[in-house]
């Protein structure tokens, strides 16, 4: 088998297309998460902090170097903290997904399933000879 259809194989199997579609959902669930904490949890957060815009939260670790013109060395303590969140939401969101995945599974999985066919016959067959059996005194 040649390199192209190897290739063609290992990229056309149901895993790799599975995983594809995952990381562009992926990408277009980030933007959710990223805009549900910008927009929705970060600016009452910042205002309780006295902020508009709390990723612009840093401290000055020079202050007496930008008074005399230097450039300010700044720990940005609010973009790091909405980074935090922003991992806090993702995981508890991937957690609950995988929940509810595992809660439909177990219902699946505790859900009867019917006979098949071959199992249906099978009884039906020994259900005939017992009552076989039994006319003629047998047990």
């Amino acid at each position: 088998m040649g390199f192209l259809q190897e290739f063609k194989a290992f990229a056309l199997k149901g895993n790799v297309m599975d995983m594809a579609v995952g990381v562009i959902i992926g990408g277009a669930f980030q933007k959710i998460i990223s805009s549900v904490v910008g927009d929705v949890i970060m600016p009452p957060l910042g205002m309780l902090l006295g902020k508009e815009d709390f990723s612009n939260l840093a401290v000055t670790l020079n202050p007496h170097a930008v008074a005399a013109g230097a450039e300010p060395v700044l720990w940005r303590l609010g973009a790091f903290v909405q980074t935090c969140i922003d991992f806090l939401i993702l995981a508890l969101c991937v957690f609950l997904l995988v929940k509810g995945i595992n809660m439909l599974h177990k219902k699946r999985a505790d859900a009867p399933t019917p006979p098949t066919k071959e199992e249906t016959l099978l009884t039906e067959i020994r259900d005939a000879l017992t009552a076989n059996a039994h006319k003629r005194g047998e047990q």
